[in-house]
């Protein structure tokens, strides 16, 4: 196991949470972010100390909706599949102290424009496509996935602090501009919907970079989003495999997830220690 030391920068807190210990990330976006990846057995194996919020009651997981649970996949809904939230909180436990947990409260909707997760305009996309494997993920969430997540995020503020917000969305808004301004409205949403004291990460992730995709033009928007969000990291896609035009495969939602992880040990002041000679 690698070892990392904790360097002299400063925390992103808030003043909410039981147990300071036990760090939340909010993950939210589209199918990237639901998780599209074949589940393995390695990705089922229990890891002490990451667990998930459960957001929806699913029988078939034995999982009731405001609890948590062990984080094995799936982690998003009942019958989603492998995603960067997953081995996120895989690694940050596997680098962090023992001291300290990760939870995840994962919300995300295949298919959505980004301004389904705007408090103000989200009814104008709850029916972007009028097709049942959108409207039934829409409708699971309340028909308002933005509201939900909060309300998910307020209970899971009694037991410990939200320190980050993971995003994976983007191509149902390649090539727009305004993504950049729909993106921080909803960032500060958040922040003042929660009650954060301070500004916590966005971590956002790049759509598949891999040749004859459908969206790789989006990356060249969502590498500014740092212009607009101070707090903002963008994390590379670069050599991840997909497995179709639109969809990281397993191997690669691991290694996003894994690139997410990494952005926000950096971000948190961990280095990995040089190994003695």
């Amino acid at each position: 196991m690698k070892h990392f030391l904790l360097l002299p920068l400063f925390f992103f807190l808030s003043s909410f949470g039981q147990d300071p210990n036990f760090h939340i990330y909010l993950c939210f976006g589209q199918s990237n972010m639901e998780g599209q990846g074949k589940i393995e057995k390695q990705d089922q194996v229990e890891v002490p100390r990451f667990q998930v919020f459960q957001a929806l009651d699913c029988p078939n997981l034995g999982r009731e909706k405001a609890k948590w649970y062990p984080a094995v996949a799936p982690t998003c809904q009942c019958y989603s599949k492998l995603s960067p939230a997953d081995y996120f909180g895989r690694t940050m436990v596997e680098k962090l102290p023992d001291s300290i947990r990760i939870g995840i409260i994962h919300v995300a909707v295949s298919g959505c424009d980004i301004r389904l997760f705007d408090k103000d305009l989200y009814h104008l996309y709850d029916s972007t496509y009028n097709e049942t494997w959108y409207t039934s993920r829409v409708a699971a969430y309340g028909g308002n996935p933005y509201q939900y997540m909060m309300e998910l995020a307020r209970l899971a503020q009694k037991d410990g602090i939200i320190k980050g917000i993971l995003l994976h969305q983007g191509e149902t808004n390649t090539g727009q501009e305004m993504w950049l301004s729909y993106v921080k409205k909803i960032y500060e949403d958040m922040h003042r919907d929660l009650a954060l004291k301070s500004p916590v990460p966005l971590l956002a992730g790049e759509v598949v970079s891999a040749p004859n995709n459908c969206c790789s033009i989006m990356n060249n928007i969502i590498y500014r989003l740092p212009d607009s969000i101070a707090s903002a990291r963008v994390i590379s896609s670069q050599g991840c495999t997909a497995q179709d035009n639109a969809h990281f495969d397993a191997e690669g939602y691991r290694e996003m997830g894994r690139r997410y992880a990494a952005t926000m040990l950096k971000v948190m002041g961990y280095r990995e220690k040089k190994k003695k000679k």
